[in-house]
């Protein structure tokens, strides 16, 4: 599949009915979501691999990469509401996907099971099998200061092979510090550009354009 094909497919994708601002709800537009993907799979090669997505929203990441031929997708969200979405369509462009709800700041993963930091003796989800790739286009923390360390911490524990997330440019030594004291390996893999549409009171522009990095972390385990 060519990009221009997998970013045709992911027009269908509808966007949050509702978005929540203190979710930070942005819509990953298609072109930027294939074109990411695409990056990511000459790294990776999706085909067979278990992808999991955090923060999967409306789910346009996990779609494309569920067409991509990951061979399993789950994507884990805070918002019902959102799961709700994905999962129409899900229907809509014929794909399955695993959905799960969850608070990531409140959970942890053991023995690929994913556990609550209030309970840790009762999983909340059997992930069955290692997690190879974690795909994320977390909140840039403007409204919840640090959710997107949060995140990637998440992910980089997640993670048996690497992470791939979209952070804003402006914080790339910040994240990439993180990354390394986390025990990953880090490098920014492109270079792309975030189009955030007026969809807020707070919003003053039409439109405001964010560059952004894709950084993969290559995790250790050892």
């Amino acid at each position: 599949m060519k990009v221009k094909h997998l970013e045709s497919r992911l027009q269908r994708v509808a966007p949050f009915d509702k978005p929540k601002i203190k979710l930070e709800q942005y819509p990953t537009t298609p072109h930027l979501a294939a074109h990411v993907l695409f990056v990511i799979n000459e790294f990776e090669n999706l085909e067979d691999k278990f992808v999991v997505d955090l923060g999967v929203g409306a789910g346009m990441l996990s779609i494309g990469a569920s067409l991509l031929g990951a061979e399993r997708v789950l994507g884990l969200d805070i918002d019902p509401d959102a799961l709700e979405i994905c999962k129409k369509n899900c229907e809509e462009l014929d794909v399955e996907l695993e959905l799960f709800q969850c608070d990531l700041s409140e959970v942890s993963l053991k023995n690929n099971q994913l556990y609550s930091e209030a309970d840790p003796t009762q999983p909340l989800l059997d992930l069955k099998e290692e997690v190879d790739v974690v795909i994320m286009n977390p909140p840039f923390g403007t409204k919840k200061k640090g959710i997107d360390m949060v995140f990637l911490q998440k992910a980089i524990e997640i993670s048996h092979g690497t992470v791939y997330s979209l952070h804003k440019t402006s914080t790339r030594a910040h994240v990439l510090k993180k990354g390394s004291q986390l025990g990953a390996e880090c490098k920014v893999v492109a270079e792309m550009r975030f189009d955030i549409p007026n969809m807020y009171r707070c919003h003053k522009e039409k439109s405001v354009d964010v560059a952004v990095d894709l950084i993969q972390f290559i995790v250790n385990k050892d």
